[in-house]
């Protein structure tokens, strides 16, 4: 699958999981579930249970891989048994079962499952990389031929939510990423492509649900050199 990424959670503790614009399709406990893409912080409780794995897929292309559109997924974290048959889905999980690695399962899953799906919407890609770039919605609807309510539709069906507030999350990893670089909270606004840093603290504050201080106190490096936390793709706390 191109641009996913396999997790996996150990049951450390961690803290809230931030928007992202992913999806993942999850192993736990016996079940599969799928995690919506998020509009902002939410608790890792979400998920029940402690060793569980994950595939995370890239912006804009696991709608076509599950059959829904990505909106009707927001926010939500539910079981695959609610969006393919039963019977479908109990088979699945008996062959996840016998997986001794619960991520290569979910893997060679999601390859079965996009032989026989539909292609991605092609202009997700190019949308996704606009707007992580930085480049303004309306740059973005003239490079893909669209207009604004096209693109609009097209985005919630792809990524979840509309264009804006795509770019809002896209930013906003970009953004954390620096402040996990120990940049100042100033340097970080400007680079990530904020008005100015009350700009920046605004956002974080919306979207996450904290301030920059107050994460970059939580992922400021340890003694020992490393961060005490990484990264966390939608539903999940650790990556592998």
């Amino acid at each position: 699958m191109s641009g996913a990424v396999v997790w996996r959670h150990d049951g450390a503790p961690g803290g809230p999981v931030l928007p992202d614009g992913c999806m993942d399709l999850l192993w736990i406990g016996g079940r599969l579930l799928v995690a919506g893409p998020d509009t902002g912080p939410h608790s890792a409780g979400e998920v029940p249970g402690g060793v569980f794995a994950g595939l995370r897929f890239a912006p804009g292309t696991a709608p076509a891989l599950l059959g829904v559109p990505a909106h009707e997924l927001r926010d939500r974290r539910v079981e695959l048994a609610d969006l393919w048959p039963g019977p479908q889905v109990r088979g699945l999980a008996e062959r996840m079962a016998a997986y001794e690695d619960p991520g290569a399962g979910l893997e060679r899953l999601a390859r079965a499952r996009a032989a026989r799906s539909a292609p991605s919407d092609p202009l997700a890609a190019r949308v996704a990389a606009g707007l992580r770039a930085g480049e303004s919605v309306a740059a973005v609807a003239a490079a893909v031929g669209l207009g604004a309510r096209q693109l609009h539709r097209r985005s919630l069906d792809a990524f979840g939510y509309g264009p804006r507030t795509l770019g809002r999350v896209l930013r906003l990893q970009r953004a954390l990423a620096l402040a996990r670089r120990g940049l100042a909270q100033a340097e970080v606004a400007y680079r990530a492509g904020y008005a100015d840093q009350a700009h920046f603290a605004r956002e974080v504050r919306a979207l996450a649900g904290t301030t920059p201080g107050a994460y970059a106190a939580a992922y400021a490096p340890s003694p020992a050199g490393a961060n005490r936390e990484t990264w966390q793709p939608s539903g999940s706390r650790t990556t592998a």
